[in-house]
């Protein structure tokens, strides 16, 4: 076998890959940015005691408030990853877990702390592409290529989103 006989394997095994996978990768992407809350809505369920305690300590705002922030940020989390894996409301979700991650940020003391302030940059990128791909854009001559003179709102989220996601 020679190297263009590789050559040509390698390309048809990658041509029948992406034929197979190709329904299923938009869903991994989604699914990919948002594992984040997703991981945190489960944790919090899994620790609720330990959280609303913190919650409790930190603010000192007693047992019913504390069990109630830790409840809205549950299902905060878990009903915005629903509704973006389920591709419903999907602007609304992403609204929503800016709202969580605001909401964190000021519960847990966090804004100037360097790690978690990129964290959440990288979070805030990930639900900016995210809100891109949700929004429908008009039909132009060129369908799917930029020009040079129309700039759209999805385009500015689209690099927003890319630069601060590898935050």
């Amino acid at each position: 076998m020679g190297q263009n006989d590789l050559m040509g394997t390698a390309e048809d095994f990658a041509d029948q890959f992406l034929r197979v996978t190709k329904q299923y990768l938009p869903h991994v992407a989604r699914l990919c940015l948002i594992s984040t809350f997703l991981e945190d809505g489960v944790r919090m369920w899994f620790q609720w005691g330990e959280q609303r305690d913190y919650i409790d300590s930190t603010w000192g705002c007693g047992y019913l408030v504390a069990s109630t922030f830790v409840l809205l940020n549950l299902l905060g989390q878990l009903t915005g990853c629903i509704l973006v894996l389920s591709r419903n409301f999907v602007q609304y979700a992403c609204f929503g877990l800016f709202g969580i991650i605001a909401l964190q940020t000021i519960a847990y003391s966090i804004l100037w702390d360097l790690k978690f302030l990129m964290r959440n940059l990288a979070l805030g990128g990930g639900l900016l592409l995210l809100l891109a791909e949700s929004r429908s854009e008009g039909k132009s001559m060129f369908a799917g290529v930029p020009t040079m003179r129309e700039s759209s709102p999805k385009q500015y989220m689209q690099l927003g989103g890319r630069v601060l996601l590898p935050g």
